[in-house]
């Protein structure tokens, strides 16, 4: 069956749980929550994260699906701003060179926590539908899961998903050597990448700090200009991702391709 792709807005639809209601899912969101800690000594005075996440397989477009919340609570705030970065792997190599990855520390803790959960799960639907695509969908927080799975499933099963995410921050950072190579590295993981942002999105510039990339950043924005009073709006500026007019120049080059 050749893949066929809902139309962008859709995704984010799904993937809020339509929070401006303004459209119909296509599937009831489920998440399955899974409780960890950041460190030892969180874990003895008992204070907890939670990583939400679902997966699922649609029959009719032959599509495995894996969708991650948006930042839910406080404890996930306290996850967005541990925002220094860390060793996510000792190396990879790239391009017949080692390339170290180094992810916020914090998110990558957060994925860490469920991959491989995350990884059995997707296993077993991938055995039972062999041909079937990979289709990955994160709005914020669940934005920076969806891009470290898709790399995670790359890595492990050289699998190419296709990502749509929303509001999209930047979990991934680069030294000043080799943040191109970064760059590239990151482009092979998918299929396709379609990471939406608007303009006057604060979260879509986290974390803001140098090294910290986006892979294949796509601007959405009905505004011209990036203001700074509109990027402390994020109620309205990280929310109207599901306007089907938004995404037109993105459809029909979609079609070109």
């Amino acid at each position: 069956m050749q893949y066929r792709h809902l139309p962008f807005e859709q995704y984010f639809i799904n993937t809020s749980e339509d929070v401006n209601n303004t459209g119909r899912a296509t599937y009831e969101v489920k998440y399955t929550t899974v409780k960890y800690s950041h460190s030892k000594l969180e874990k003895k005075l008992h204070i907890e994260h939670e990583v939400d996440y679902e997966i699922h397989y649609e029959e009719d477009r032959d599509v495995i699906q894996l969708n991650f919340e948006k930042s839910s609570g406080l404890m996930d705030w306290v996850t967005n701003i541990v925002e220094f970065s860390s060793k996510y792997y000792d190396a990879i190599e790239f391009e017949d060179k080692l390339l170290q990855l180094r992810v916020h520390h914090g998110w990558g803790i957060m994925y860490k926590s469920i991959k491989r959960e995350v990884r059995s799960k997707w296993l077993k639907l991938h055995e039972a539908h062999p041909d079937a695509e990979t289709e990955v969908l994160g709005w914020s927080l669940g934005s920076g899961q969806a891009i470290l799975c898709c790399q995670d499933l790359n890595f492990n099963y050289g699998v190419k998903p296709h990502l749509y995410t929303y509001g999209t921050v930047r979990p991934f950072k680069g030294t000043r050597a080799d943040r191109e190579r970064l760059k590239k590295y990151l482009d092979t993981v998918c299929t396709e990448c379609w990471n939406f942002t608007d303009i006057n999105d604060i979260v879509t510039y986290m974390p803001p700090f140098r090294g910290f990339v986006m892979i294949n950043r796509k601007d959405v924005s009905e505004e011209v200009k990036r203001t700074f009073f509109k990027l402390l709006n994020p109620y309205q500026y990280h929310t109207t991702y599901d306007h089907a007019q938004l995404y037109i120049p993105y459809e029909e080059e979609n079609k070109e391709d």
